[in-house]
């Protein structure tokens, strides 16, 4: 066990006037993670606000700023930081609500009008042979619909225009596998400048994802489809 301090960052828009950050002294255990702390400092102050549910790694909701890289709460290991002060702080990039929840609705207004499927065939199992019954193996997309990714890009920060990274990954899944949708029209959706090329490829997306779907490389996949359909003549 090690006494770890906390800076947590509070700020409630028409309660807390100006932002501010909140010190604890915390005594932490080798397996706790930075949600488990505040779940722990909830206790005694009820008014500190954050976004969880499933513990795992698996919802995608406790997203944060954890001193200065985009993580997920749940999956942090406190003492696998190796500072003796920790930073928490909400996701930039997007609107502020309460302390550390910030406002989801933009991210799924871009995210949203791609339809990525929530199924995909599997690629884990080349070697397999499903039943009969089975048919084929598929598994669930990879995306957490986090946000992570939006924090961490360059661009979002300075155009609230741009599709940002996660759309455009999920436009790449479709145009990769289109289980039904018009590809070409997902093609033309991301190909103008708030689409696949506002991306300046910093990859500080790909850096962040705790799902390993390298947004980033998604965009060059684009780029690369939407390129070779021109020079096909497609249009």
């Amino acid at each position: 066990m090690a006494e770890i301090t906390f800076k947590i960052f509070r700020y409630k828009p028409g309660v807390i006037d100006s932002p501010r950050y909140d010190t604890f002294k915390v005594d932490v255990e080798d397996y706790m993670t930075v949600l488990d702390v505040l779940e722990k400092l909830r206790l005694d102050d009820p008014t500190l606000t954050y976004r969880h549910s499933c513990h795992h790694g698996s919802c995608g909701t406790c997203g944060m700023l954890v001193n200065g890289k985009e993580v997920l709460a749940c999956v942090t290991n406190v003492m696998e930081l190796g500072t003796p002060v920790v930073t928490v702080e909400p996701l930039k990039n997007a609107p502020l609500i309460s302390d550390l929840v910030v406002d989801m609705v933009p991210f799924f207004e871009k995210y949203g009008p791609v339809e990525m499927p929530l199924i995909r065939e599997s690629e884990y199992l080349p070697e397999g042979k499903p039943s009969e019954e089975v048919g084929t193996y598929t598994r669930l997309e990879s995306c957490l619909e986090c946000g992570l990714c939006l924090s961490a890009c360059p661009m979002v920060a300075t155009d609230p225009d741009y599709m940002g990274p996660a759309a455009l990954a999920a436009a790449a899944r479709v145009v990769q596998e289109p289980r039904g949708q018009d590809a070409p029209a997902i093609l033309k959706m991301v190909d103008n400048e708030q689409g696949c090329w506002r991306c300046h490829s910093a990859m500080e997306c790909s850096e962040v994802c705790p799902n390993d779907v390298d947004p980033g490389g998604m965009i060059m996949y684009l780029r690369q489809k939407l390129i070779s359909r021109k020079l096909k003549g497609h249009y």
